[in-house]
Parts: C-alpha cells; structure tokens; sequence
C-alpha cells in the first residue's frame, strides 16, 4: 500500500477512520523554520467546519521540532480520534458497500478495515491538511486559493457533488519538468489521490477540445512583466513547466457515496442484502474538499520547490 506521497518532502500518513489516531511523519522539512502552529491548527478548522463527526483535531507534535522551530529531524505529529462509534458499522462487517473501496480493497489485500472504510475514509486526508500546511510556511511567496463552484443545492435526503476551482500565484517561470516530470501531470495526480475526486482540469480543460488554435493560444503580451499573456488557456503551465502566470485548475468531486436512503450491499457470500448505512456523513462535502485542495497543492509545489 502506497503510503507516501512526495520525493523531497516526503509525507507518510497513518491510522484508520475508527482507530485511535491518524497523523504522519514529514521527512525532507528544513532545519530552522518557525512555524505558525496556529494558523496550522485553522487549517483542521476549516477541515471540519460543519463536519458531522465532532472532532476535536488536536494536534500531538511527536519530534522534529523545538518551541515550534524545525529541527531538519523527521516532523511526526499524531491526532487522536476522540469521537469514534465503530459500531455503527457492526452489520456491514461481511457487506461491500456500493461506491465504496470495500470491495476493492478485499480483493486486493484479502482484508478490510469495515469500520468507516478505515483507510479509504476522508478521515485520513485530515494528516494531509496539516503536512500541506506545513509545506505552505515554505513558500511564503506562493499564495493557494479555492473556491467551491455555484452555490450549495437543496438536498434533502440525498447528497451532492460539485467543483472546486484552484488558483496558484507566486510560482515563478520555470518550476517544473518535462516529460515525466510534468508539474501538470503531477497536480493531477495529487488531485486525484483526495477521496471522492472524479476529473481534473488545467486551465480551459476540456473545452480546449472545442477550440481552434487561433481561439487557444495565449498571446504574449509584448513584453516580460506578467500577466506574460493576455490569456491563461494553458492553466499557467506549459510543456509541465510554469510560466509564471497564475495556475489555474478545477477538481470535480462525486456525491458522498454513503447516503441517508437503503441500498444494497454485496455480501462476500455473493447475495444482495438491503440495508441502511449508518454512521455519520456528509450530504454534502465541498467545502471541506476544498481545503485538502490547497494541501495537496502545497504538497505538489514544495516538492518542486525544495
């Protein structure tokens, strides 16, 4: 199982949905730096604004760090799950929920964690949001926003998907690699990696597909002071090397695939058996997306930048 995302700062996340802590290990962190645990501690608040399982979030730094300055050492930090209710998932023991990596994840490993997902659960990504906010304190120069598409639906007893726009600005010309190496390739691929993302797009995206090359191209302005180009069809990327101009990409995320309605699970049997999911989740799930966005992006980019 691949645990560890980056090759210069290296993250290694841990612990199980309903288990008794996640957290990670950072490997890679300069020596020297004072970090704003506050603002690292806001993060996780936003993480959980309106989140359905009360957590407190609270932040354990287990080593790499003296009054809040970083040692070069291996930054470990644990978060314990304090309002966990495994039992609500007692009955689905030997069932595949549908949309789910229950199935996916027994096929693989001949074992599941049942309880929320274990692993699979959104609950992991909140490790990533404080690595992420770690990366943020070394690049001050570099500012992430999102923005959740449209305004949120009525839901009623079901639960919605949507789109989370990114802007990067502050990433100088030049950060990146070609070929395999592509910063795009590798945005993508952060992206991807967060629970319930289904597409990604760079700048036009797929209505690129739609245009003719005149339409396409970003012009050069006529000199080097940025905006470099009238347009940013390319998303702020070229050849997966940046150009110095804002980094544009949009993230879709499918509904929350545990909803508030009977489904039918698959039984490892092979039987169909209609239950109800219990157990507390999101309808509706953006807003927190969003920030694990912007540390994943953060992830990306330090990795390049170190």
């Amino acid at each position: 199982m691949s645990n560890t995302y980056g090759n210069k700062f290296r993250v290694t996340t841990y612990g199980e949905s309903h288990g008794p802590a996640v957290g990670a290990v950072i490997d890679g962190c300069p020596a020297g730096v004072a970090l704003d645990l506050e603002a690292i501690g806001n993060a996780l608040v936003r993480r959980r604004h309106g989140a359905p399982r009360r957590e407190e979030d609270s932040i354990e730094w287990l080593s790499g760090l003296k009054d809040g300055i970083t040692l070069g050492t291996p930054i470990a930090f644990l978060i314990r799950n304090n309002n966990t209710r495994p039992e609500d998932y007692a009955h689905l023991e030997h069932l595949f929920r549908p949309g789910h990596a229950d199935y996916t994840y027994y096929m693989k490993y001949g074992v599941r964690d049942h309880r929320g997902g274990g692993r699979s659960s959104a609950r992991e990504t909140v490790a990533r949001v404080v690595a992420g906010a770690v990366a943020m304190q070394l690049m001050p120069e570099v500012e992430i926003t999102t923005e959740v598409e449209g305004t949120r639906p009525e839901i009623g007893d079901d639960t919605v998907g949507g789109v989370v726009s990114c802007r990067v600005t502050g990433v100088a010309a030049g950060v990146g690699e070609p070929i395999f190496g592509k910063l795009n390739a590798s945005l993508a691929a952060a992206m991807m990696s967060i629970p319930s993302a289904i597409g990604f797009e760079m700048g036009a995206g797929f209505k690129a597909a739609e245009m003719k090359g005149s339409e396409y191209i970003d012009r050069w302005k006529g000199d080097t002071s940025l905006p470099l180009t009238v347009t940013n069809h390319c998303g702020g990327i070229q050849g997966g090397i940046s150009n110095g101009m804002p980094i544009e990409f949009r993230v879709a995320f499918h509904p929350v695939v545990s909803i508030p309605q009977p489904v039918e699970c698959l039984h490892e049997d092979g039987h169909l058996e209609t239950v109800s999911i219990d157990g507390r989740h999101d309808l509706y799930h953006l807003n927190r997306a969003a920030v694990v966005v912007e540390a994943m992006t953060a992830l990306c980019l330090i990795n390049y930048m170190l």
